[in-house]
């Protein structure tokens, strides 16, 4: 009997809550996919480098998947709240009937198991058909051939979404147990006659503290916004907390403002069903101050961190191409520690060491440059700013924890063979002049903001002028990101070679195709370990640092790859998450309120009109924490912007309309599942 009860009240709630058994199928899709990538990809051609990524992407998703299975049981305990909520008559008429609590209890067991046996069924079942797509992208990613790829199934990862889901549906039959011992049958009986109460808050006090929030909120945009030189990690949290909170505040207010404002503007108020949809739509949010402020904050998570992801993707292969345009990058520093200074007479003759080795540098490279940097111990970055360093600290306070050191300086002539294998143009000076170039955006505007006065320098006691006023987008090392923090370019005249500072070397390989390129860097490897070694054979001072494209290309498909991953397993869980407990909270007032819809067409108002009402109420439930969110995401975008400047360069446009694409499918699919179904229980009654 408990079986044939328990089947009948699943076949209705799939009508009446679709939303939320949709939610948990792809919670479980969603959680099996991600966890069997380590699996999928035991199939792809890899490359060794790349399989050792793979295997610590799977161990950061498992940790994550820690966190999201949280996140989907609270919202699986939220969303169960509300179906109990939903069938309170029920429950009544089952204890009138004489069947006792625990009977009751078992039922709800009954339920609870089918449910979850069939969401873990449907959504595995999808699950394994969508991660076979996902091996396609995963090869797309890291440039895997599929050839022995085959049809797989986890079950690691199978095992693992049974475990956390299973935990998540026994909190909620331990949760639905203690709801209905707790349970009295004349409260029961009388919950569908209850209406939420309005609470008609002073509107002077709310007014006060909307005021209040919203100056705290805007200072927080400031420090995230425009002062981000002087932010420190206690300075971000205090932020964060000054955000989180002034937007529970602000909730708050609002839904004390909301019905006051619209009544006070009778043209507004008495126009149509407004009255009733207004007084409808404080009554929800009155209600649901804290959800609301959960919501909005998950969604400011979401956007930033989907936006942030789809940045760091989109413009990772494209720096490679522009900042590493040669093959090869290796160079030598030599310094002395005694003397704490870069003293090397030989430093220009590194081909040298290659033939102590019994190597000829030219057989590595079709095409190669050697040069050396250099460095004056008396020009230096705070040298250069000079009698600005007071007005610079007091406009970059962090300028308080940065040392002092020498600045870098390469000759006219090797800048211009360098510009040349980079494919770059050749630059002119005068025997006065001097020109800085920087790629990091820091330093950059640093730089730009010192060179708008024209300042002079002294560089072994040669003074120069500067070329231009402002500083030369140009790379002199070859990198994956924009790290070029500042080089001096000066006349060859003006070098002192005994300030030589480091040795480099930097070429292309004379190889076509990928197997070729392979060989080509792992000989170029072993030559410049096996220089580097004699170079400092009987000095323990200094540091080398040798890097390829090959290398920097699989950082960054694997940095793309991780964001780009974890950005979209949180992204989407967060926002499934927003969409349902909204959607949940809709239905269930829609079911709660259907009597006054019938009263209202009793009265003689048009279906038509009902309709707008329940769209314009959906609308704006689901409007309040997005755009406060998005707002939110604004702010917090610069910030991002500016923290990401130091691994990529570029515009964050195209990113923040693909993350748009991806809320308004998904939370904008929400939304319209939730009108559908609003307006499909308000037609019951009919």
């Amino acid at each position: 009997m408990l079986f044939k009860i328990s089947l009948s009240n699943i076949r209705k709630s799939l009508k009446d809550y679709a939303v939320y058994f949709f939610t948990l199928v792809v919670g479980v899709a969603v959680f099996y996919v991600f966890n069997a990538i380590g699996t999928q990809t035991a199939f792809l051609s890899v490359s060794e480098d790349h399989r050792e990524f793979i295997k610590f992407l799977v161990q950061a998703i498992s940790a994550v998947s820690v966190f999201v299975a949280v996140v989907l049981g609270l919202l699986i305990v939220y969303a169960s709240r509300f179906l109990m909520k939903r069938r309170n008559k029920e429950f009544a008429l089952y204890m009138m009937l004489g069947m006792s609590k625990w009977k009751i209890s078992a039922l709800l067991l009954c339920e609870t198991v089918m449910i979850g046996i069939g969401s873990l069924f449907v959504g595995l079942l999808i699950g394994v058909g969508l991660s076979q797509v996902m091996s396609a992208v995963v090869a797309n990613l890291f440039e895997a051939d599929m050839t022995d790829f085959r049809f797989t199934i986890s079950g690691s990862a199978i095992a693992k979404t049974i475990i956390y889901f299973g935990i998540m549906y026994a909190v909620v039959i331990i949760r639905s147990g203690i709801v209905i011992g707790k349970c009295r049958l004349i409260t029961l009986m009388q919950s569908g006659r209850r209406s939420e109460k309005i609470t008609m808050k002073n509107p002077w006090l709310c007014v006060i503290v909307f005021l209040i929030s919203a100056a705290v909120l805007g200072y927080a945009y400031y420090m995230v916004g425009w002062n981000q030189m002087d932010l420190g990690p206690k300075k971000i949290l205090a932020a964060i907390i000054m955000g989180a909170v002034s937007t529970f505040f602000i909730f708050w207010s609002v839904a004390g403002m909301l019905l006051r404002v619209i009544m006070s503007v009778k043209g507004l108020y008495h126009r149509g069903l407004n009255s009733f949809t207004f007084r409808q739509i404080s009554s929800k949010v009155n209600t649901t101050v804290a959800s609301m402020t959960v919501i909005c904050l998950m969604l400011f998570v979401t956007i930033c961190t989907l936006s942030s992801a789809f940045v760091i993707r989109n413009n990772m292969n494209r720096q490679v191409e522009e900042n590493f345009p040669v093959d090869f990058y290796g160079g030598m520093t030599h310094y002395d520690a005694d003397d704490k200074e870069w003293n090397n007479p030989q430093f220009a003759d590194l081909e040298k060491y290659y033939e102590m080795k019994g190597f000829n540098i030219a057989d590595d490279f079709k095409e190669y440059f050697m040069f050396h940097s250099y460095c004056d111990p008396d020009f230096t970055v705070f040298s250069f700013i000079g009698d600005r360093m007071d007005e610079f600290t007091s406009e970059n306070q962090s300028i308080g924890v940065m040392s002092d050191y020498p600045i870098e300086i390469v000759k006219l002539s090797d800048y211009n063979e360098l510009a040349k294998l980079y494919g770059r143009k050749p630059m002119e000076l005068g025997e006065d002049e001097y020109v800085i170039t920087a790629t990091f955006s820091g330093m950059v505007s640093v730089y730009d903001w010192l060179l708008a006065d024209k300042p002079e320098i002294t560089v072994f006691g040669n003074t120069l002028k500067p070329r231009y006023d402002k500083s030369c987008y140009e790379i002199i090392r070859p990198s994956m990101q924009p790290l070029n923090a500042g080089v001096f370019i000066v006349p060859d005249s003006v070098v002192d070679e005994s300030g030589a500072a480091t040795a480099m070397v930097i070429g292309n390989y004379d190889a076509s195709d990928k197997e070729a390129m392979a060989e080509a860097e792992k000989t170029a490897r072993e030559h410049f370990e096996a220089a580097r070694d004699e170079f400092y054979s009987d000095d323990d001072g200094g540091h080398s640092q040798y890097y390829t494209r090959i290398e920097a290309a699989n950082d960054a498909i694997d940095l793309g790859a991780l964001v780009t991953f974890l950005g979209l397993y949180i992204g989407f869980v967060f926002l499934v998450s927003c969409g349902a407990i909204l959607a949940l909270k809709e239905l269930s007032e829609s079911s709660d309120s259907a009597s006054r819809y019938t009263m209202l067409r009793k009265l003689g108002v048009e279906e038509k009109e009902i309709t707008g009402s329940v769209f314009t109420q959906s609308a704006i439930f689901f409007a309040l924490p997005l755009l406060l969110a998005c707002l939110h995401s604004y702010f917090g975008m610069r910030l991002a912007k500016f923290m990401l400047s130091m691994l990529v360069s570029g515009g964050i446009f195209k990113s923040m309309l693909f993350t748009a694409g991806v809320v308004v499918l998904i939370y904008g699919g929400y939304f319209l599942l939730t009108f559908i179904g609003s307006r499909a229980i308000v037609r019951e009654q009919k």
